[in-house]
C-alpha cells in the first residue's frame, strides 16, 4: 500500500465545514500533507458543480421556450433517482482519470465530497450507487455537526455574488430543512465504530467532530484535529 489515500470520501450535512477541510489542505506543502494526512497530490470530485450545472440548464431551457430536464421551478429535481445519477457522474470523473494518466493512484488522492439528507435516499443510498470496486478503495471522512450548526453556517456564507462558489453557496432556509434536517448518518454507521459495509465490502471510516467550528478559522487547531482523525482512519484502513 503506498503512504496516501487512495480515494477520501469526505460527507456530512451542508456547510458542516468541508469546503473548509479542502482549502486547508490545498494550503498545506505536499511533504506535511502527505507525512500528517496521508494524502498526496490531490484533485477533488464534488457534485455541487455538477448539480449547479442543471440549474443553469433548466434555467437557459425555460428562457428558450422549453421544458425543464432536471428540476422544477422551485429549484427541487424532478425525479429522486437524479441524486443516484449524481454520484454515479462522481465515479465515472474519476475513471476517467484513471484513463487519462498511466498509474495515476500511486502518486495522487482523490477526495469526494458531498451531502445527502435522509429525504432523498440520505448517504445508504449514496454509497449503494458506487461499485465495489471504488469503494475497496476507499475510506470516509464524516463531519459531524447538527442541524442546528448546518443551518447557522448556511446561512452565514452566503454570498449573493457567487452563488456558484464551492466556498461561498447556500441554500435557502427551508429546502435546508426539507432535504437535509433529517439524516441517516447514525443508523447507517451504527453497525461498526470503524467500517461502514456497502455492495459487501468493508469501507473504512472516522468521524470529525465539528460542532465547535475548527473549519471556519483554519489554522493550527484544524491542523491538529484533522491530524489526529485521518492518522485514526489510516490505521483503520491498514488494518481491515
Amino acid at each position: 500500500m503506498n503512504n496516501q489515500f487512495t480515494i477520501l470520501f469526505l460527507i456530512g450535512r451542508p456547510a458542516a465545514g468541508k469546503s473548509e477541510i479542502i482549502r486547508y489542505l490545498k494550503e498545506t506543502p505536499r511533504p506535511e500533507r502527505l507525512k500528517d494526512f496521508h494524502i498526496a497530490d490531490f484533485e477533488e470530485i464534488d457534485d455541487f458543480p455538477m448539480l449547479w450545472a442543471w440549474f443553469e440548464e433548466d434555467e437557459i431551457l425555460e428562457e428558450m421556450g422549453k421544458k425543464r430536464l432536471h428540476t422544477d421551478k422551485e429549484g427541487y429535481f424532478k425525479e429522486v433517482w437524479l441524486w443516484d445519477l449524481l454520484i454515479r457522474r462522481m465515479e465515472l470523473e474519476y475513471i476517467k482519470k484513471l484513463h487519462d494518466v498511466p498509474e495515476y493512484e500511486k502518486n495522487h488522492t482523490v477526495i469526494m465530497e458531498f451531502a445527502r439528507g435522509a429525504e432523498h435516499g440520505g448517504f445508504k443510498k449514496a454509497f449503494q450507487n458506487f461499485t465495489p470496486e471504488i469503494l475497496k478503495k476507499s475510506a470516509v471522512l464524516y463531519l459531524d455537526v447538527s442541524f442546528e450548526e448546518s443551518l447557522r453556517k448556511n446561512r452565514k456564507r452566503f454570498n449573493p455574488d457567487r452563488p456558484h462558489s464551492i466556498l461561498e453557496h447556500s441554500l435557502p432556509d427551508d429546502k435546508l430543512i426539507k432535504m437535509y434536517k433529517d439524516s441517516d448518518w447514525e443508523t447507517f454507521s451504527s453497525k461498526s465504530r470503524e467500517f461502514l459495509e456497502v455492495n459487501s465490502v468493508k469501507v473504512p471510516y472516522a468521524v470529525f467532530e465539528n460542532s465547535d467550528d475548527v473549519t471556519t478559522a483554519g489554522g493550527e487547531k484544524l491542523g491538529r484535529r484533522l491530524k489526529e482523525v485521518l492518522m485514526h482512519l489510516w490505521d483503520v484502513q491498514k488494518n481491515l
